[in-house]
């Protein structure tokens, strides 16, 4: 007989903090409903609608994805804001902001080598071949010959005369358009695809870049195709190409919706979900966006039937990447201070069949960003630098990343984590101390490229994401003091492993020569982590713990430091 959520969760509150329960027991009701509720081919429908459009903060497309997700937001039962949040239990808000600088967007563009009827590159069939600022041609374009100028190395430039000429180099397009600027160039073709993305296997593909406008130049960027056949025709003699190009660059106000599912108990305190909106890609970030509105259908319509009644509150906000969420954090240092989590969702989509790579939660900064080892593998993306100093103890690594397995077993979904390393929308919560964690996929081949397109999106993996962010964003915003008994004591299970893993691999290393004293510090490191993240599991237990989750973790604590200590080292 299947219990209501309702019941399983009063049950939970009777038997108090004393009674043991797995936190499988806790979750068992969130998946339930969630498996049951998310829909699909409604958050697949979202990203089809928002990946065809160019998106950069203030353009049309980048608007009309985010009216897309008010139309969503408005069905579900939403409604805009009047004097704030305390409107009522569902309300959304969306902000405008008058930009710094004018906003950009593409219109036409193609390359055609002269003496030649076929373009070499047309932006209808590689919409990333313009770069985002670039310049725009006259009517028709303009012809011009082209030289070579490989990486624009001082040494690759002596001798050559630049001035109305095209310059055809492998770098950065930034760079280039400037070079270009400096040295009276009409344009630039610059190849630069990074090695993960398989250019000669996708010979068409072109990553998107920018440059800064303030060259004023035209700048194309090419595919492995392209830059072949121009280095081949110039081995032969001189080559001239025409290069047309029309965008668009105008005064525009920068939107970002916020949508409120307000908590019945403590509703200064929140759960913060982000998907960014700006790039041009299904999988990056049209997923993101996709999967967030139909979480927060989901939300609306539990709440709604009185299946779900969350005791904090649950914020949902689509914008401009890391801006938005940094704004939104720094904006209001009231609102800040009850920001209890928050979660990135940037390319979740990915079927990775096609794409590769797997699906990842990127983790707060534990010992494993400082000595990475085992089967902590840093993703090609790249580490940043992090110090012993920088770690973040807390439960929320683990949680999730459990949530999500949880997810996985039950739907044959490959899960795995990865050290932190930054550059999306958990980086503001993190930089703000908030626990702060990513949802994504790397590596995909088709990371930033004009591959990245609807077809390579999963209707199964955005409903596996959305479930296990729900599921771990529901059991959070509610917890009683059972669920932080629960959390602590998976906690203990995940530290007990680690330590005995990070001992196996100590001991191997001090067997190949490390030093003893180097290695014992690892593992104490991993130990002080994992006891000071027992200690974050003090603030889970809405209206603050009690005296029976005090003394639980008390009680944690001291096994996980009595289990450190009996490590063997012989």
């Amino acid at each position: 007989m299947r219990k209501s959520l309702v019941f399983l969760l009063v049950s939970a509150s009777a038997m108090g903090a004393a009674t043991a329960q797995n936190i499988k027991a806790v979750t068992a009701g969130y998946y339930e409903l969630t498996r049951t509720a998310f829909n699909a081919d409604r958050a697949y429908n979202t990203v089809s609608f928002v990946e065809k459009r160019f998106r950069i903060a203030g353009n049309k497309g980048f608007d009309e994805s985010i009216r897309n997700v008010e139309e969503t937001l408005k069905k579900a039962g939403y409604v805009p804001e009047k004097q704030g949040e305390a409107d009522g239990p569902l309300t959304y808000r969306i902000e405008k902001r008058q930009m710094t600088r004018p906003t950009w967007e593409p219109i036409s563009a193609s390359l055609t080598i002269k003496g030649e009827s076929k373009p070499l590159l047309e932006l209808k069939t590689n919409r990333n071949m313009l770069a985002i600022n670039s310049d725009s041609t006259v009517n028709g374009g303009f012809t011009a010959s082209v030289v070579y100028v490989g990486r624009g190395t001082p040494a690759e430039l002596e001798g050559k005369d630049l001035q109305g000429k095209i310059l055809f180099g492998e770098g950065s397009i930034g760079r280039l358009a400037d070079l270009a600027g400096q040295k009276g160039g009409a344009g630039v073709l610059a190849y630069n695809l990074p090695a993960y993305t398989q250019p000669e296997k996708h010979p068409n593909s072109i990553q998107f870049s920018s440059v800064s406008g303030r060259a004023k130049v035209v700048a194309f960027l090419l595919s492995y195709q392209a830059k072949e056949r121009l280095k081949a025709a110039l081995a032969k003699g001189e080559v001239s190409v025409n290069m047309m190009a029309k965008a668009r660059s105008y005064p525009s106000e920068e939107l970002t919706i916020v949508a409120n599912v307000r908590g019945n108990v403590k509703p200064a305190e929140r759960f913060v979900f982000s998907a960014h909106v700006q790039e041009p890609g299904a999988n990056d970030n049209a997923s993101g966006v996709g999967a967030l509105a139909e979480m927060a259908n989901v939300t609306a319509q539990l709440v709604k039937s009185g299946k779900l009644k969350p005791m904090r509150t649950l914020t949902f906000l689509w914008g401009d990447e890391i801006v938005s969420t940094r704004r939104y954090i720094t904006d209001d240092a009231e609102r800040a201070k009850g920001i209890k989590w928050g979660m990135s969702l940037d390319m979740v989509g990915e079927d990775t069949e096609k794409t590769g790579g797997t699906f990842l939660i990127e983790k707060m900064k534990d010992p494993s960003a400082v000595w990475t080892r085992g089967d902590d593998k840093h993703t090609e993306w790249g580490a940043s630098e992090v110090k012993e100093n920088d770690l973040f103890p807390h439960y929320f690594n683990d949680f999730v990343i459990n949530r999500c397995k949880e997810q996985g077993k039950f739907a044959n979904w490959v899960v795995n984590s990865n050290p932190y390393e930054g550059g999306s929308d958990h980086t503001p919560f993190l930089n703000a101390k908030i626990p702060g964690l990513l949802m994504w996929h790397f590596t995909d081949v088709y990371y930033h490229t004009d591959g990245d397109r609807i077809e390579n999106v999963s209707k199964t993996t955005l409903k596996n994401v959305g479930v296990s962010a729900l599921v771990t964003a529901y059991t959070l915003v509610s917890a009683d003091a059972v669920t932080a008994g629960a959390i602590g004591d998976e906690i203990v299970e995940a530290a007990k492993s680690r330590l005995e893993t990070e001992l196996k691999l100590s001991k191997a290393a001090v067997k190949g020569g490390r030093a003893l004293a180097d290695e014992q510090h690892i593992v104490e490191a991993w130990w002080m982590w994992y006891d000071k993240a027992l200690d974050t599991t003090n603030d889970l237990q809405t209206g603050g713990s009690s005296g029976d989750v005090k003394a639980g973790i008390a009680a944690k604590k001291k096994s996980l430091k009595d289990f450190y200590d009996a490590l063997n080292w012989n």
